[in-house]
């Protein structure tokens, strides 16, 4: 159904520049940064190039480096925490005009732009403010003759590239541990969402980060590349596809900067015959169709046991036609448009595939019309009869797309689920707690829920196995990957 787009009110769209060294930078290359609800320009953003690369990376060493006032390495951890408290207030005070450019450049609903994102992302700064203070090295008994102990201290300078499914929100859980542990950052948000990357550094520097601690450059592939083959950075945090991740491994060998990867998921959402069937219905929507599917945990492989099945996926049918693509900045709208023409390609050949090669459409797979037209919304859809060596099973469509599985007993899903690359996260809706638990132990994957979808805290770690990456973002974990251990010997 067609339905009106609503033009934005609050939010003033400036053309993007880079931040390096506490300055406002414009290049002499731009790229266009498109609205996905309407395929219209929202703006021009600065195309760093491999030589503006070099003078952020020199820009973020030397504020690293830096001694004496203003320094950040060695800056109170008190006032490194209060710095991040102080960002999470300024997020907190614009959280509505983040939440519309957000909206504006993603294509999520409003709803989950305001209501979940930007929340997330002040209690994300919230969490590291309070460990600044908490970093520390222990001693050790180990000769009677010596006194041993162990520093904790920063990794230097953080190149971190983040995907544009949750833009704000990833660059936090980066940031946060980063700049609490004392490093110094260069970020590089995705070329389709770099708004609100921006509007986080003029918020930065309102609150009183020296210059040079944050830079913030834009662009695409190449950009990233220079940033990862950069010799001066010492570590790189991203979070993206698989395929760039390996990309990324390979550039990093060069120069053995540290690496942790994010990437993707294909993650099983289980569904056993005792469960609560309603709940476990609003669970897979929820689990599939939040973010327009584009969420690397998304539940996109739905496990139901067999002897429940049909009365789970017409459960499933009838609540899924009530969730139409809407206007994202419709308050009531719950599924958004696609980030870019590109990626609803994707999806559309994703759902071609998947009906090649025999899975039974149920539900959707087709582009929605919203508005007129010129956005990029595809239906939620559901498949069917699908088998865990279909292509829909196996890959990562990123898109509002379910593959449905029968499966019958305990054994036999934890090899299906487990037949898969990816292992970022996994779902198990039971009545039986016993099998719950069991169950998880035998899932490879990072993160399990229990009789719910999609839950996350900053204070639990957050990442996964095989090739959906390694280290973990959020938690205490978290900060192990921005801080390097030392060992101090004194003889006595």
């Amino acid at each position: 159904m067609a339905t009106a787009l609503i033009s934005p009110t609050k939010t003033h769209i400036k053309p993007g520049k880079l931040l390096i060294n506490g300055e406002w930078v414009e290049t002499g290359k731009t790229f266009d940064t498109i609205n996905p609800a309407t395929g219209e320009v929202l703006t021009q953003v600065a195309e760093a190039s491999a030589a503006d690369v070099d003078r952020a990376a020199a820009a973020a060493r030397a504020a690293f480096d830096k001694t004496g006032k203003g320094a950040w390495r060695s800056m109170p951890a008190s006032e490194r925490g209060r710095l991040l408290w102080k960002l999470a207030d300024l997020v907190e005070k614009n959280i509505e005009e983040l939440a519309e450019l957000e909206t504006l450049d993603n294509g999520k609903p409003i709803f989950e732009s305001r209501y979940v994102d930007m929340p997330m992302v002040i209690d994300v700064f919230r969490y590291y403010a309070g460990w600044a203070t908490k970093i520390h090295g222990e001693t050790v008994n180990t000769f009677e003759n010596a006194f041993t102990y162990t520093l904790r201290e920063p990794v230097g300078v953080v190149g971190a590239i983040v995907a544009w499914n949750f833009p704000l929100l990833l660059a936090s859980w980066k940031l946060g541990p980063a700049l609490a542990c004392g490093n110094t950052v260069v970020l590089k948000p995705a070329e389709q969402t770099p708004l609100t990357a921006l509007r986080l550094g003029e918020l930065a520097a309102e609150a009183g980060f020296p210059a040079g601690v944050l830079n913030i450059i834009t662009g695409g592939p190449e950009t990233g590349k220079a940033l990862v083959a950069h010799p001066g950075v010492d570590k790189v945090a991203f979070t993206g596809s698989t395929v760039v991740g390996k990309e990324i491994m390979r550039s990093a060998a060069d120069t053995l900067k540290r690496v942790t990867l994010e990437l993707g998921g294909k993650s099983p959402n289980i569904v056993f015959a005792d469960s609560d069937i309603d709940s476990a219905v609003k669970g897979a929507i929820n689990g599939i169709f939040y973010g327009k599917g584009e969420v690397c945990c998304a539940g996109s492989r739905l496990f139901v046991e067999s002897k429940v099945q049909d009365e789970f996926l017409g459960k499933l049918v009838e609540r899924t036609k009530k969730l139409q693509p809407g206007d994202p900045l419709d308050p009531k709208t719950r599924l958004g448009a696609i980030v870019s023409q590109q990626q609803m390609k994707q999806i559309l050949g994703y759902i071609e595939t998947g009906k090649t090669e025999g899975a039974q459409l149920i539900s959707g797979g087709k582009r929605a019309t919203v508005g007129k037209g010129n956005g990029f919304f595809v239906e939620p859809t559901i498949f069917g009869g699908v088998k865990n060596h279909m292509t829909i099973a196996r890959e990562e469509i990123f898109g509002p797309v379910l593959a449905a599985l029968a499966f019958d007993d305990v054994d036999q899903v934890a090899e299906l689920a487990n037949q898969n690359p990816y292992g970022l996260a996994a779902a198990i809706w039971t009545k039986d707690i016993k099998r719950a638990h069991a169950l998880s132990r035998r899932l490879k994957a990072g993160t399990v829920w229990i009789n719910t979808y999609g839950l996350m805290d900053a204070a639990l770690p957050f990442g996964g196995y095989k090739q959906s990456g390694f280290g973990r973002e959020l938690g205490a974990q978290a900060l192990e990957s921005y801080t390097e251990v030392k060992t101090v010997w004194l003889a006595l």
